[in-house]
């Protein structure tokens, strides 16, 4: 199972939003400029490091610059989202280095691109993300619904070749009140050859172990690491590392 720390973005700074409200948020500028946070975690044997431009998403602004020198700087890999709508948007990420780009809004409004970067790139470098409320799934910040069910959206992106999807529950994200436990089981146990990436409500460390247990490919962490809740060494030794 991967353990991946989340470096949010906001106006150059490392920020975790409440239930992606940018008026409810935690700044996190004592711990330094976002690539010095990224290499922390890095340095301290992250899997994977989980990079979101934040300003992108929300339409703010965009947050390009940082990204790129967290993607120059690290060893480990990085997957980078929030904000990606464009077909030129995601090639230059994945030119840029990045391991893998999540895609959102584009892989819905424009299910296309999401077929043709998998045929450029490999389905292991494409993430949808799935950022449910109550199992209905929104985009555009989640500002928009899409429509669809998680489990709908499951199938269809399964069809086109990807593998690896982010689930987030926009409910517990930014809240520590664990793991949408119940949905992810679910469809793990309906879309088995889903490689879920699990998001939102993590505080501690029976969540990783509750997580391990479920069968998910990996887990974000954010606002528990940043609070102290769980060091990201006890989160590694949960997957016997």
């Amino acid at each position: 199972m991967e353990i991946i720390p989340a470096v949010d973005l906001m106006n150059g700074e490392v920020v975790r939003l409440v239930r992606g409200d940018p008026k409810i948020r935690r700044n996190y500028r004592h711990l330094g400029d976002p690539l010095s946070v990224a290499l922390k975690w890095s340095q301290e044997g992250a899997d994977l490091i989980h990079v979101v431009d934040l300003d992108a998403a929300l339409g703010l602004g965009s947050n390009l610059e940082s990204v790129r020198k967290i993607i120059g700087a690290l060893e480990v890999p990085v997957q980078v989202g929030g904000g990606i709508r464009s077909l030129s948007a995601a090639r230059g990420l994945l030119e840029d280095g990045a391991q893998r780009v999540i895609l959102g809004s584009m892989a819905f409004e424009r299910p296309e691109t999401v077929e043709l970067l998998i045929r450029e790139y490999g389905s292991d470098r494409i993430v949808v993300a799935l950022d449910h409320l109550k199992g209905e799934v929104l985009v555009r910040g989640w500002k928009a619904a899409a429509r669809l069910k998680i489990g709908e959206a499951l199938t269809k992106f399964l069809g086109m070749g990807v593998r690896l999807f982010l689930v987030t529950s926009v409910s517990q994200d930014g809240t520590m009140k664990g793991p949408d436990i119940e949905t992810l089981s679910r469809i793990r146990n309906s879309h088995p050859d889903a490689h879920l990436i699990a998001a939102g409500g993590v505080k501690g460390l029976d969540d990783i172990v509750a997580l391990k247990r479920v069968g998910v490919h990996g887990v974000i962490i954010g606002t528990a690491l940043y609070e102290g809740h769980l060091t990201l060494r006890d989160a590694l030794k949960v997957d016997g590392r």
